[in-house]
């Protein structure tokens, strides 16, 4: 089992910064690939981002990418999302997620691809 913790959240004006943390626990993320999923409210759950198990290999929704970055420290077990010139559109539960893989490269984008979830944080942007 592997228990995700995110952090970070908060209200932001437009254009504003947050970095989100994910704190895992129970078993070591160096064998999980690593997602950021977000859900705004009467949407679906759609993937933001993904690193892969050795952190060598992103991948960025379109809507955010060149915006987010996401990245891993396998040491201390934590996964980060950092966002920068966040927009409105940005506002919605971010959620941390870790998908079991021998492979690497392996990004998936899919939340049906993931095995354990976090409880999610808040992100609110303000225009």
């Amino acid at each position: 089992q592997v228990q995700l913790v995110e952090s970070g959240g908060g209200l932001v004006q437009a254009g504003g910064s947050l970095r989100l943390s994910c704190a895992a626990s129970g078993r070591t993320i160096s064998s999980y690939a690593m997602g950021w999923f977000r859900q705004a409210p009467g949407k679906e759950r759609e993937f933001v981002a993904v690193i892969s198990r050795s952190g060598g290999s992103t991948t960025y929704a379109d809507s955010v990418k060149g915006r987010f970055t996401i990245s891993r420290d396998n040491a201390k077990n934590t996964v980060y999302l950092q966002m920068d010139s966040l927009k409105p559109e940005d506002t919605a539960v971010y959620y941390c997620a870790a998908a079991l893989t021998s492979s690497d490269p392996f990004k998936p984008q899919s939340k049906y691809q993931y095995n354990y979830w976090g409880q999610g944080t808040q992100v609110t942007v303000s225009s």
